[in-house]
């Protein structure tokens, strides 16, 4: 007898709730699973990794840095997978918006002035805007899947950037290392908390998460998005147009990526390097998916994923851990979430049912 899923009449919605809780617990089992059989301690390990990131203020402010990016993607992200857009190339987007942000910093070494750093932002999101318009337009005009072809994209811009600081725009006074001259002052991100690197872009994340879940829940255009990626059919019958639903998700999640880019570089690094991205791109659908594809909650799914993040480093230093373990909790978090929320939704049958 094979097994079947079969779909449930009524979807528990308590279950659909706890699922995030329940996939983070199946992920420290495993994990721990996983931590014995590389010969090291669970219990020690596992402190090291989920709970040493809360034991500073350095560190619980590193956290909210970590998630600033992770919550600015995923919070387009939640939108576009509402939408049924499915953007994978989130990273490439933060890339693009990264080099538009930094052409206007580069570029204007010598400017001063709070509207310089606006114009730095603006630029950035113009950058993964312009980068999510391609995907947009070939899924609309050639019906080409966005998946694809944005996940591709991916890869040109991380292969542009690494053009860029290897030639035109590498630093003369950089001893040939591949990187971009420092950006000033101006283009710099403000600290918010002295002492860390706690910066003002977690209040950017959480502006654009809570307009982004006001916009889903309380106006026409989220009502259509919602409506497209539920029951396309219906959304059409009504007068919705698939076509603007497309172009709508994708440039939301592109800018929202590329803001995150030119926030990212100008709080942490101050400078372009080839490995400016650090995987924020992919680790985001995470996210999304953690706080149950509504923007706000993406907020949740940054923290929980930072966590990973800054856990991992710890783990490295303090128990020898090679850095691919990181991925792998955050690979596990994302195959237990998935397996939660299918056998909410489906139930698994053995063999043919029979007809009562």
């Amino acid at each position: 007898m094979m097994p079947r899923l079969e779909a449930r009449a009524e979807p528990s919605a308590w279950m659909s709730i706890a699922s995030p809780v329940i996939a983070i617990g199946l992920t420290l089992v495993a994990g721990a699973m996983l931590l014995t059989a590389l010969g090291r301690d669970p219990a020690e390990a596992l402190w090291v990794y989920f709970v040493s990131p809360f034991t500073d203020a350095y560190s619980r402010a590193e956290l909210v840095v970590k998630a600033v990016p992770l919550a600015l993607i995923g919070a387009g992200l939640a939108v576009s997978f509402r939408a049924n857009v499915w953007n994978i190339g989130a990273a490439g987007q933060y890339v693009a918006g990264a080099m538009a942000g930094g052409l206007v910093a580069l570029g204007a070494p010598e400017a001063t002035g709070t509207a310089w750093y606006v114009l730095y932002l603006a630029a950035g999101a113009a950058g993964g805007i312009a980068w999510a318009a391609i995907p947009a337009f070939l899924r609309t005009r050639f019906n080409a899947n966005e998946i694809l072809v944005s996940l591709m994209l991916t890869y040109v811009a991380v292969l542009l950037l690494d053009w860029a600081v290897r030639g035109p725009w590498r630093d003369p006074l950089g001893f040939g290392f591949p990187q971009s001259r420092d950006f000033t002052q101006t283009f710099h991100t403000p600290v918010i908390l002295e002492g860390t690197r706690l910066h003002a872009g977690v209040l950017i994340a959480v502006i654009a998460a809570v307009a982004l879940t006001l916009m889903m829940d309380r106006t026409l255009r989220g009502f259509e998005l919602r409506v497209i990626g539920a029951a396309p059919r219906a959304g059409a019958f009504a007068g919705f147009s698939q076509t603007g639903a497309v172009w709508f998700a994708l440039l939301v999640s592109g800018g929202l990526a590329g803001l995150a880019g030119a926030i990212e570089v100008s709080a942490t690094v101050h400078q372009l390097q080839p490995d400016i991205s650090a995987g924020y791109g992919f680790v985001a659908i995470i996210a999304a998916f953690l706080g149950r594809l509504n923007p706000a909650g993406a907020l949740f799914g940054a923290l929980i994923l930072a966590v990973s993040y800054i856990g991992g480093e710890n783990a490295q230093i303090l128990l020898k851990l090679p850095k691919n373990v990181t991925g792998i909790f955050q690979g596990m978090l994302l195959f237990f979430l998935l397996g939660c929320d299918t056998l909410i939704r489906y139930r698994i049958v053995w063999g043919r049912r029979l007809a009562p």
